[in-house]
């Protein structure tokens, strides 16, 4: 059983979102607020496994909210549902302790799968976030995080840069002229000179190396 808190000032997105899990036998809403004070009061009381937060814009105090979450309970996962899509806000919101991010406009079924994977122990970022995040790390100079000898090939940094532009296997292989397995190849040779092996680790990669500056 996966125990989820909610947490909105709207009480729409609260009933809404309630009602939707309620349709998952393994998943199981035990608190749903607005209320900060009465959040944490309650967190006291129920195992929280994924504590869903709703906040619109992510302004400083928002992120200091997930920040003193995280603290008071370390291996909470916090799963932001929100409409901010600047990738300095997300990033932020990562630093900050969050570690799944989906946009407002998502489905019920990402929402359930997002939660599924944060239970799981990984971090879930939806696919436009992922690629707003990949495209930000390779307009910081990829190649300096690496040292000569394992430097990214310049094909290689070509590939990643249309990999993160969302363009498929296929799509890749007819703009650069070469087949699909050998998109494939680069891709795999990419992760393993970076030793990742998703580009959600690649994204975390990039913060901790401070290639994504904040």
């Amino acid at each position: 059983m996966v125990f989820v808190g909610l947490f909105s000032q709207h009480k729409l997105i609260l009933d809404s979102v309630t009602a939707y899990l309620s349709n998952y036998s393994d998943i199981k809403v035990v608190i749903a607020t607005g209320d900060k004070s009465a959040l944490f009061e309650k967190m006291k009381q129920h195992i929280v496994h994924v504590l869903v937060v709703n906040m619109f814009e992510l302004s400083t105090a928002e992120l200091n909210f997930i920040i003193d979450a995280m603290l008071k309970y370390p291996k909470l996962k916090i799963l932001l549902l929100s409409n901010a899509n600047r990738d300095d806000v997300i990033l932020r919101s990562i630093k900050a302790g969050a570690k799944g991010y989906i946009t407002i406009d998502a489905n019920g079924s990402e929402l359930a799968q997002a939660i599924y994977t944060l239970r799981m122990g990984h971090d879930y970022f939806s696919d436009s976030i992922t690629q707003l995040l990949l495209n930000r790390y390779i307009s910081n100079n990829l190649e300096s995080a690496n040292d000569d000898e394992d430097a990214l090939s310049a094909r290689q940094i070509e590939i990643l840069k249309l990999w993160g532009d969302g363009f498929s296997n296929q799509e890749i292989a007819d703009k650069l002229f070469i087949s699909v397995r050998t998109v494939e190849t680069h891709k795999n040779h990419i992760m393993q000179k970076l030793n990742l092996k998703s580009t959600v680790d690649l994204v975390k990669y990039a913060i901790k190396s401070n290639i994504i500056k904040l």
